[in-house]
């Protein structure tokens, strides 16, 4: 919903202001359209469902996995395709943490305790950025999204689904939209996502975290990381060249000082590539492990050449990490066999491109 449109004709047809706060509460509880806001006066409702488009976005594709997981292509109004993501977790089921991830549980009217219901949006159609392992990288880019299309995207699944937890991981890199992810993450609470819930994951734009220093939302910073040794990073993730690791640690060790909060280290495993014993006992060397938790992350199979770690290869990885006092955990997958776990969202094209049914 684009509330700045909203706010314009909710003033041409001579409504006071407080009908601007009536309509969004309804939508960031979940209402399926202005039909349903029944303290609304009907002809109001009619004029809104006329004027104003209820979405900033339409859905083109659903998919549903088997573990509960959604994904969504949808495309803008000038035909730019995103997807994002609701993962479901059950009570006790994402012992694997990570970044946004929490290990809080609500709960449900009933009392019972609720599992997790974590989104993982996205803030660009495309990405610029061209990491070689990543699937979105290979898409053409299209442009940053704005702020209510990132909006839009939460809006949906809170139509599903109650929510508590985001991760702006999914499309793009959201450190080169920070203007427009920051002001989506001012509306998530409304939506049942606090600031404290939701993280946000950067390959290690520099200017980026240091904005993000200066904010004062306690929002989480997530590191894309995937190997300690520049050569290699450079070659996984070509933007090493523009932002050094050393700069970008720097950086995010400037953001822990500030905040207090440890910074989220995702690490993909790759065979062969970044699993060696070596390169573990090199990642632990780099981390303060007072400032910096690691994820390693099971590669999801995409189009590229590399190929995943084995079970035995990340929980050695691991135990090396954690034997020299770095604290690791293992990301758990969720939504694979749809195309949309971590690294796998990559809609192609035009919408419709591609088949993304379960």
């Amino acid at each position: 919903m684009d509330v700045d449109l909203l706010r314009e004709h909710l003033a041409d047809l001579g409504q006071p202001g407080y009908r601007l706060g009536q309509v969004w509460k309804w939508a960031a509880s979940g209402a399926p359209g202005f039909a349903a806001m029944t303290n609304l006066p009907l002809a109001l409702r009619d004029a809104l469902a006329e004027r104003v488009p209820f979405s900033t976005l339409t859905v083109e594709r659903e998919a549903r996995a088997r573990d509960g997981t959604v994904k969504v292509l949808f495309s803008t109004a000038d035909g730019r395709p995103i997807e994002a993501v609701l993962m479901r977790y059950e009570p006790g089921a994402a012992r694997g943490g990570g970044a946004g991830s929490g290990r809080e549980a609500g709960r449900r009217a009933d009392g019972r305790r609720a599992g997790r219901r974590s989104l993982c949006l996205s803030s660009q159609s495309g990405c610029p950025l061209t990491c070689s392992f990543c699937a979105t990288g290979r898409m053409k880019f299209g442009r940053n999204l704005t702020v209510w299309e990132i909006v839009d995207q939460a809006l949906h699944f809170r139509r599903l689904s109650e929510i508590d937890h985001c991760v702006f991981m999914g499309m793009g890199e959201p450190m080169m939209n920070l203007d427009a992810v920051l002001d989506a993450c001012r509306r998530l609470p409304d939506l049942g996502i606090t600031n404290r819930r939701t993280a946000i994951s950067t390959v290690g734009w520099i200017p980026g975290i240091r904005r993000l220093v200066q904010e004062p939302m306690p929002i989480r910073l997530a590191l894309s990381l995937h190997a300690a040794d520049e050569a290699l990073r450079s070659e996984l993730m070509p933007v090493n060249d523009r932002h050094p690791l050393p700069e970008v640690i720097a950086a995010c060790e400037a953001f822990y000082g500030a905040k207090r909060r440890k910074v989220f280290v995702e690490y993909v495993m790759l065979a062969g590539v970044n699993d060696s014993h070596v390169q573990a006992v090199a990642l632990a060397a780099l981390l303060d492990r007072r400032i910096f938790k690691v994820n390693l992350i099971p590669y999801n199979p995409t189009d590229s050449e590399f190929s995943g770690s084995s079970p035995r290869a990340i929980e050695a990885f691991r135990f090396e990490l954690e034997r020299r006092g770095l604290d690791a955990t293992v990301r758990l997958t969720r939504g694979r066999d749809i195309d949309a776990a971590c690294g796998q969202l990559a809609a192609s094209g035009t919408p419709g491109d591609r088949d993304h049914g379960a």
